[in-house]
């Protein structure tokens, strides 16, 4: 078994914001800009799970360039898809049935003190995993329809021969609260960064030392950590 740690979802580099993190432990998972501007869902017209569109969530200042935003909903909680055509999200084709693709975000509080940080918000549970060209037509609609590199066909027309995907099985989630796991440090020019705390550290290890996740490409819990994150991830809620 193996299990994957991946960031996702808005945030200052892609959107220009953190997604809002709640009192209650509560979030809400905002996309990224989709730069195709093909998708139809946009921040303006889709709604969160708090009672909010999600474009209410950016500053004032920028709501009306932001509103009419297209999104790039990937990954997406309703089928449990996710898909990704760059080099370094190759790896994920190694993915196996019964492997875990734990998902992460920057977070930041809402209306409450509360600094940026990481937090897991869901996973998968694969079910199948491979590269686009591995899967028939119909497989590909059948598994990976509701997926925006899937769905939008100009979109699927560029990427299909690099394109990773992957879908969970129904005990995938997207979490009710979030679960903070960095702590801040700082690099060796001074500057704050953030890396997996001391008790996380505990359960999924210490990556050989690479305890930076400030901007981190998928990260690969060691072998003998495997049991420890499976369980702590599966009792999230």
């Amino acid at each position: 078994m193996k299990v994957a740690l991946l960031r996702v979802g808005i945030d200052s580099g892609a959107g220009g914001i953190q997604g809002p993190f709640f009192k209650d432990g509560s979030f809400e998972f905002i996309p990224i800009p989709d730069k195709n501007g093909v998708d139809l869902r946009t921040y303006g017209n889709t709604p969160g799970r708090h009672g909010k569109n999600l474009i209410d969530y950016f500053p004032a200042r920028r709501q009306a360039r932001m509103r009419n935003q297209s999104m790039h909903l990937d990954p997406e909680f309703t089928t449990f898809t996710y898909g990704d055509p760059t080099p370094p999200k190759r790896g994920l084709r190694r993915l196996e049935p019964g492997d875990f693709l734990v998902f992460y975000c920057g977070l930041e509080g809402w209306n409450f003190p509360s600094k940026p940080a990481l937090y897991f918000t869901g996973f998968f549970e694969v079910e199948v995993a491979g590269l686009a060209s591995d899967f028939s037509t119909f497989k590909l609609r059948s598994l990976f329809g509701e997926n925006f590199h899937v769905r939008h066909p100009s979109v699927f027309a560029r990427q299909q021969e690099e394109l990773v995907l992957v879908r969970g099985r129904p005990t995938s989630r997207l979490f009710t609260k979030a679960h903070c796991f960095s702590a801040l440090s700082k690099n060796c020019a001074g500057q704050p960064i953030k890396v997996i705390s001391r008790q996380m550290q505990k359960i999924f290890g210490g990556f050989e030392g690479r305890i930076s996740f400030q901007r981190s490409p998928t990260r690969w819990v060691d072998q003998k950590f495997v049991p420890p994150a499976v369980e702590y991830v599966t009792a999230l809620d």
